[in-house]
């Protein structure tokens, strides 16, 4: 692997993780006031403009027009796109409600089950010091189970499984990245018309023509999720998997960060615990990963 390459894939992962972690953050923390589901609408709808002009920009409608053309790829885009829809929905409601820490935690637990999941689906192999993330994984929920049941993050254990659940069909199928989420929101597209309809003809909506500075604030929706998306994608590409996946842990470090220091979100000791267990088992994930590489 070119040095010079796989140096930039570092930086472009990073920068992409960066940006999920914290401006991602910062961005819908600062528009939550207008409701969660405006909030979805807004990115689900913005991200397929973004992702149009992007596909235009970059030429890549002979991959689109190849996509459309199959069926079966079209129906588990269908399904795809429901499922990051659905992951976008929860991880903006945890925002909302002041749930970043457990939100976060669903993203450092999200690449342990992915291997859990290519296992069972894929018969993929699982390394001893994989099998004991995934054991240790599953003992801090069983600890919160046993302990404090009302600890449980279920916010980010639904954010983790519609991730993972997302990626593991997306690889039955070799689809462009950017192609595949823009053909995703696009099908996705007139349950998204239709909910704005709904939202503004019962008045709910805060995206009005008499307040052009937030509609352009809402605008910037599209753009905060596809860049990053850019960044991360290129930096595999030029890096690997294993590297930018071990960079993928800035993401939910700094949610954790801002939810706990910035946003003073609480954080009793036996989620703490828990939290601890976690980390151990990332640790254990990421040196694997470190070793193969």
């Amino acid at each position: 692997m070119n040095k010079k390459n796989f140096n930039k894939g570092i930086l472009l992962s990073t920068l992409g993780s960066f940006w999920w972690g914290f401006f991602g953050v910062i961005y819908f923390k600062y528009i939550s006031f207008i409701g969660h589901i405006e909030v979805v609408i807004h990115r689900s709808f913005w991200t397929t403009i973004t992702l149009l002009l992007s596909t235009i920009f970059l030429s890549k409608w002979k991959i689109f027009f190849s996509l459309i053309k199959d069926k079966r790829q079209l129906i588990i885009l269908f399904f795809t796109g429901i499922l990051i829809f659905l992951n976008w929905a929860v991880w903006i409601y945890a925002v909302a409600i002041d749930q970043i820490i457990d939100a976060s935690f669903g993203y450092f637990i999200m690449p342990i089950i992915s291997v859990f999941l290519g296992y069972f689906f894929f018969n993929e192999k699982i390394s001893n010091k994989g099998k004991m993330s995934i054991f240790i994984v599953l003992i801090s929920i069983i600890y919160l189970l046993l302990v404090d049941f009302n600890s449980i993050p279920w916010i980010g254990l639904i954010v983790a499984i519609l991730w993972s659940v997302y990626n593991l069909i997306r690889k039955k199928i070799k689809v462009d990245t950017d192609t595949g989420l823009f053909i995703e929101s696009l099908l996705i597209l007139p349950f998204i018309l239709i909910a704005f309809y709904i939202i503004t003809k019962n008045s709910y909506n805060d995206f009005d023509i008499s307040n052009p500075s937030l509609m352009l604030i809402l605008i910037l929706a599209g753009p905060m999720t596809v860049i990053p998306l850019f960044l991360y994608v290129k930096g595999v590409e030029l890096s690997g998997l294993g590297p930018a996946g071990m960079i993928f842990y800035i993401t939910p470090s700094l949610q954790f960060i801002l939810g706990y220091f910035m946003f003073n979100e609480p954080l009793n000791i036996q989620k703490l615990v828990s939290f601890f267990l976690i980390w151990i088992a990332v640790f254990i994930y990421l040196k694997d990963l470190y070793e193969k590489n």
